[in-house]
């Protein structure tokens, strides 16, 4: 059985500090709070520029032992027309401090502009890029793609070949991709609802449960309440970590 984790984007909402974190909680214990009510985070930061070495460090040591984190890769390396010219922002990524992050580096997620189409040649190239390994440690890479053009199957075989995930969407403006192409699945929830306490109703919940049970029958499971109503993230990501304790 694959392991499943649940989690959030970030830590640093102001809006939570009135529905999530407690009265009087100071903006410097809000990783550690929040990463013993969910078992995995987003650093999204990461995508917008280069975080300091200590950061990771102390990202590190204020989570549990088995707490997971998914880093966003940066969007120099995504947001451009030619993805074989991307190693360079790549590399710096990989050498800026995030391997700091030790056992706790889970999913490193690639993600791509509305605009960006699929052309097989260009992610190619970029996958070609994308290193197995550091300093002994495996790594995961993921992908999210938000043209309808990557409908493609030569785009799930592509990913496939490289053991790469496409990330699955639920949204209503992008594209969905059901079938795994990794050895892990990546989900990003979108939909939660803010007149709804957990986000996403009993129902949807129980069924995004089921769903991560049957994908944990053969792969490791990863799934993310972002957007949508992101104040409803933290209680979203609790709901179905107790449906899936069960």
């Amino acid at each position: 059985m694959g392991d499943i984790r649940v989690g959030i984007g970030g830590w640093v909402f102001p809006p939570w500090r009135a529905s999530f974190y407690p009265p009087g909680l100071t903006q410097a214990r809000e990783l550690d709070y929040a990463s013993r009510h969910v078992t995995s985070i987003e650093i999204n930061g990461t995508f917008y520029g280069a975080q300091k070495p200590a950061s990771f460090r102390r990202w590190r040591d204020e989570t549990p032992d088995d707490f997971i984190f998914s880093v966003k890769g940066p969007r120099y390396a995504t947001h451009r027309r030619a993805l074989a010219e991307s190693g360079s922002s790549i590399e710096r990524f990989f050498d800026s401090g995030v391997l700091e992050l030790g056992s706790k580096l889970g999913p490193v997620l690639w993600q791509f502009p509305p605009t960006t189409k699929y052309d097989a040649e260009n992610f190619a190239a970029f996958l070609d890029l994308l290193p197995r390994k550091r300093e002994g440690r495996a790594l995961r890479h993921v992908l999210e793609v938000r043209h309808e053009s990557f409908a493609d199957p030569s785009f799930s075989a592509l990913m496939s070949r490289h053991q790469v995930a496409v990330a699955l969407i639920d949204a209503e403006n992008q594209p969905s991709f059901d079938e795994p192409t990794a050895d892990f699945v990546y989900a990003r929830l979108k939909r939660a609802a803010e007149d709804v306490p957990t986000g996403y109703k009993p129902k949807a919940l129980a069924d995004w449960a089921a769903r991560a049970r049957q994908w944990a029958k053969s792969r490791d499971v990863f799934i993310y309440f972002i957007n949508g109503a992101k104040v409803r993230a933290p209680s979203a990501a609790m709901a179905l970590i107790e449906r899936l304790s069960h």
